[in-house]
């Protein structure tokens, strides 16, 4: 099957959509399809065309920027030609061009799936609304256009105001995941490395530092949390400086964040490769995903973590609180509440092996190989019809 994907973003980009992006397409090619991936060049360092994994890159050099967006006025010519050349199209949501590569899919006949990872929140500024009406139009233009949508879970279906209108052609899969096997050694240079000391509680967060994720909830725990645990450390893994759309509130965190790393409490520890992920969650007592708002639609990281025996303490938002509904691997708390956040992580921190799971049903159930099988079933009954 010659398999095309196409989403703005790509590796080496750093988010949730990018990895799953990138999981689901080498997982596709391992299974012998032909995967392309058509994307940006965001970066102009970036080569226009490479072969990463097993998998083609196309990149689309980019004119402008829009926010979070690009714009680049060939995707279009490119997309035509590539659309005809595969059997089926795989789309990634947020797009802002993915109406226009749907109904190239259609006018060719080609099955068009789109894979919805979140809604689209921006701050709330004039210009800001403005983009986020002409995302939600592409979108549901887009929805339109696509013969199937495939989402994470239910619940965020059932509760995202795009994804309901939908229903009749929605599809839940898990999210592939996927991390090296570290090795007792790996994990123990990480812990010297970055000076962790097993006597101290350890809590993650892996994410970006941008408003959505919740980083001012966790920061406002923290003087609950460190009353019971006075040496307790905070380890932030991801990108940390010069986040896109996101230097307000930055500016506005830092300060308190520069007092807890001069205390020891908090450790900036920048993105990290597969390897060292998978060094840093056997270091954790917990993981926490203190997200705000619907642009979280899981939280991938949760997984990550339980499947290196690390619980997990998410917000109560439809989607990201069902890995822990789903594994018993933590405690879920209120959205937005800090003295609920620290209640919930003091939970998991005072009876840690209430909160342990089936490590190894975890680990097959995001399996990416068993969730692009999922995908194969969907694709090949969409090109019967």
């Amino acid at each position: 099957m010659k398999i095309l994907t196409v989403l703005t973003y790509y590796r080496p980009h750093t988010s949730g959509l990018t990895i799953y992006a990138e999981r689901l397409a080498r997982a596709f090619a391992k299974r012998g399809h032909q995967v392309t991936v058509m994307t940006t060049q965001y970066d102009p360092s970036l080569p226009r065309e490479e072969s990463m994994d097993g998998v083609k890159v196309i990149r689309i050099p980019v004119a402008a920027r829009i926010s979070k967006g690009v714009i680049a006025p060939t995707f279009g010519w490119v997309a035509t030609k590539l659309v005809a050349q595969h059997d089926v199209v795989q789309l990634h949501l947020p797009q802002f061009d993915a109406p226009g590569v749907a109904l190239r899919a259609r006018l060719f006949g080609k099955p068009a799936v789109l894979t919805y990872h979140c809604d689209l929140f921006l701050t709330r500024t004039w210009f800001n609304r403005l983009v986020n009406a002409v995302v939600d139009f592409q979108n549901n233009m887009a929805g339109r256009l696509a013969n199937h949508i495939v989402t994470y879970t239910q619940d965020y279906a059932d509760n995202s105001p795009y994804l309901s209108r939908y229903a009749s052609k929605l599809t839940p899969i898990l999210p592939p995941v996927e991390l090296p096997v570290p090795t007792p050694e790996a994990v123990s240079a990480f812990a010297r490395e970055h000076h962790i000391d097993e006597r101290r509680p350890v809590i993650g967060m892996a994410a970006r530092l941008a408003a959505e994720k919740g980083v001012e909830v966790l920061l406002d725990a923290l003087p609950i949390i460190l009353k019971k645990y006075p040496k307790a450390q905070v380890l932030f893994a991801g990108t940390y400086q010069n986040v896109m759309g996101e230097q307000a509130y930055s500016d506005r965190l830092m300060p308190r964040i520069r007092e807890y790393e001069q205390q020891g409490h908090w450790t900036f520890l920048g993105n990290l490769d597969p390897v060292q992920m998978a060094a840093f969650y056997p270091n954790l007592n917990v993981l926490t995903v203190p997200s705000l708002n619907s642009t979280e639609a899981f939280g991938l990281v949760q997984i990550e973590a339980m499947m290196n025996g690390a619980p997990s303490v998410p917000s109560a938002l439809p989607g990201v609180r069902r890995p822990v509904q789903m594994h018993g691997m933590g405690i879920v708390s209120q959205i937005g509440d800090s003295a609920s956040l620290a209640e919930s992580i003091l939970g998991v921190l005072n009876d840690p092996k209430k909160y342990s799971g089936d490590i190894e049903s975890i680990k097959k159930s995001y399996d990416p190989d068993s969730v692009a099988q999922e995908y194969e079933k969907l694709f090949q009954r969409l090109m019967k019809r």
